[in-house]
């Protein structure tokens, strides 16, 4: 073809296993030739966006994006100025500020109830399942609630926190299965208005607040996929407030998405189209930021579970798609899958984690029980 930007192209998806227009699933296939120079440009923003724009496919899109993740080859192609700005925002200010902090749940939470009734399972539970004896989502999803019940040591009578409640799941099965009072605080108004009609006369309370915002103490916290919200420059603070909310002697669950690395960013095309002013927490930093507060006592890693339920998710979106295709259109069908199925690959590959870790709150002079 004799284009500098095809042939820089071609020649680092081979190095991924990759072949353009090629006969394996995970071959990626070009439908527009300025594609080439677009990503080249762009990097990871201008391979999302194109393939959001119908430039390109990939028949096994999970396998296509597996294989770039694996090789890396998202380090190597040229940062345009609005990835350096994303790079830069992280670095230099603070986007999770509590003015800020409701922009997540307007961004994604609040797209739309009934997205998120055609994707989950039936408690509408918005991570990843515990598939260790599981077949079906329902049951990985039970399973994964069942988990933290039991990692907490719930007790009738105990009040629970739940910071970033989603739509109750947690809450509502706590209160049913163990005897707890719960309150959550989301801040997505439709979660809210969701949770507080499921848990219907169960001794739960939702509040539409941000985390700094929570006042009380409670015997036992959990936290399930909210902390790649808070940024690292409040982990400090998250970790302060959980302290000030929890009682002595009590138990912290903390479920998190976890990066395999250290760093200050994220990637552009997430926090432009997915999760706006979010970041994936690293061990070591999450681990920093809760030492003058808690005891670790389990740190739990199921990562590869996370793989099962995003493809999963992408099933189910995909086959109840029909539903609701007039509401969202053809780009964001196109854009959901991509995150959904680059998450998957993500797992898969073992670039990103998930973490369970249990913290305790002194004087707890026992070991906490492992048991499961």
């Amino acid at each position: 073809m004799g284009d500098s930007a095809y042939d820089k192209a071609a020649e680092l998806l081979q190095q991924a296993g990759i072949s353009i227009n090629g006969p394996h699933a995970w071959d990626i296939q070009v439908k527009e030739p300025a594609f080439y120079s677009r990503v080249m440009a762009g990097g990871s923003l201008a391979l999302g966006e194109s393939y959001m724009d119908g430039w390109w496919d990939a028949e096994a899109l999970d396998e296509f994006m597996a294989r770039l993740l694996e090789a890396r080859l998202e380090e190597r192609a040229t940062r345009d100025l609005r990835t350096l700005f994303t790079v830069l925002k992280y670095r230099i200010a603070n986007p999770q500020t509590p003015r800020r902090a409701y922009r997540i749940g307007e961004r994604h939470y609040d797209i739309g109830n009934d997205l998120f009734r055609i994707m989950l399972d039936s408690r509408m539970v918005y991570s990843c399942g515990y598939w260790r004896n599981a077949e079906t989502l329902d049951e990985a999803q039970e399973a994964k609630l069942d988990l933290i019940c039991r990692k907490l040591d719930l007790k009738p009578g105990m009040t629970l926190l739940d910071i970033g409640c989603g739509w109750g799941s947690l809450l509502k099965y706590a209160a049913e299965h163990y005897g707890v009072e719960g309150t959550g605080v989301t801040v997505s108004r439709q979660q809210a208005e969701l949770a507080r009609s499921v848990c219907g006369d169960l001794p739960v309370r939702i509040e539409l607040d941000d985390y700094r915002g929570i006042r009380g103490t409670y015997d036992r916290i959990a936290s399930v996929g909210m902390v790649e919200h808070v940024g690292w420059r409040n982990y400090g603070e998250f970790m302060r407030t959980s302290d000030r909310l929890l009682k002595p002697g009590g138990l912290f669950l903390l479920h998190s998405i976890g990066s395999s690395r250290s760093n200050r960013g994220a990637d552009p095309w997430i926090e432009r189209y997915i999760f706006p002013n979010s970041m994936l927490p690293s061990l070591a930093q999450l681990a920093a930021a809760a030492e003058p507060h808690f005891v670790a006592e389990d740190v739990h890693n199921f990562g590869p579970y996370y793989d099962r339920t995003l493809m999963e998710w992408e099933r189910r979106f995909r086959e109840g798609w029909n539903a609701i295709s007039d509401r969202y259109g053809d780009r964001f069908f196109r854009m959901w899958r991509y995150y959904l199925l680059s998450s998957a690959a993500s797992f898969r590959v073992r670039r990103i984690q998930l973490y369970q870790i249990l913290y305790s709150k002194r004087p707890r002079p026992e070991p906490v029980r492992r048991e499961y």
